[in-house]
């Protein structure tokens, strides 16, 4: 399936880190069986860009690792269609991702593995709020967006 990720980047980027979303998010959409080709905005940024996006749209005031704007209401499981897609591209828009690159490196030093690691995993969790997962309470939702999180790691080779 051919995706449009389309990149807006505030903050210089590493080598090979577009390929590398562009790989988690298809992974991602493929793993859960999204057959129809979408479109993505993903913004990279540092701490400073992702506190301003995350106090203009969430009213939270402080920097984040990732930001996900869904274009859809779904649930976990549930699809755009064709019916969804603009009628100019023939692209399903998705929703938009906002990643701080600053954070990411953070974390994965936090965390003991590597930034490349931290990326593909922040990226595999945007696609899936996109796609309807959330974890807002610790039970159930929580434990399925991890569940589907690790599946698609997996399937991408990046082990913890």
């Amino acid at each position: 399936m051919e995706h449009n990720i389309l990149f807006d980047s505030e903050v210089e980027t590493p080598e090979g880190a577009e390929a590398q979303i562009e790989r988690a998010i298809t992974a991602a959409l493929d793993a859960e069986g999204v057959v129809v080709p979408c479109e993505i905005n993903v913004l990279l940024t540092d701490d400073e860009g992702i506190h301003a996006v995350n106090m203009e749209m969430r009213g939270v005031d402080r920097p984040t690792d990732v930001l996900s704007f869904p274009m859809f209401e779904l649930s976990p499981g549930e699809h755009p269609t064709m019916e969804d897609a603009d009628p100019a591209t023939e692209l399903v828009p998705l929703g938009d991702m906002c990643i701080s690159l600053e954070r990411t490196r953070a974390q994965a030093q936090e965390f003991g593995h590597s930034p490349e690691r931290e990326l593909s995993y922040l990226t595999v969790h945007s696609v899936l709020h996109l796609l309807g997962y959330d974890h807002l309470d610790e039970g159930p939702m929580k434990a399925q967006m991890r569940a589907r999180e690790d599946a698609i790691m997996a399937q991408l080779g990046i082990g913890r």
